[in-house]
């Protein structure tokens, strides 16, 4: 069973993005350990330094920072790198308008970029939801992704 976290900073404003992560999140609920949480937007210091805190509240896990000069993965290659997790808790982390604190970076076991192109913080968590649920329907075998 997977056991995944995102944390972002900031709430959604936009209300078409918001809903659906609010589906892909209730969707992840019904199938595994998903948690959402969102923190205080800010200066890139501040805001380091409240997922900074948020870490060590969830010790043994694996931290993906999502980050532009991160690597990029198919969702296959995603799917079998979480599966491989055996369970482990896996963190995602989102960072606000102006991106992560260097801190968040260097305390990242992997950073991990959706794709090349830049997104808003907003399109980020939802696109991240969605390939998570992704993640987990590939692993699962259901047909929500198929080849």
């Amino acid at each position: 069973m997977f056991r995944y976290t995102i944390i972002a900073i900031g709430r959604m404003k936009n209300r078409s993005l918001a809903a659906l992560c609010d589906d892909f999140s209730k969707r992840l609920k019904r199938t595994g350990n998903f948690e959402l949480v969102e923190l205080k937007d800010g200066d890139i210091e501040s805001e380091g330094q409240r997922i900074l805190e948020a870490l060590d509240k969830r010790k043994d896990s694996r931290v993906y920072a999502m980050a532009e000069e991160g690597k990029t993965r198919t969702s296959a290659k995603l799917a079998q790198e979480l599966f491989q997790l055996q369970g482990q808790h896996a963190i995602f982390i989102i960072g606000g308008a102006y991106g992560l604190s260097p801190d968040v970076k260097a305390r990242a076991d992997v950073l991990l970029a959706l794709s090349p192109l830049t997104f808003t913080h907003e399109i980020a968590r939802m696109l991240l939801c969605e390939q998570l649920y992704r993640v987990v329907s590939i692993n699962t075998g259901s047909k929500y992704h198929h080849e």
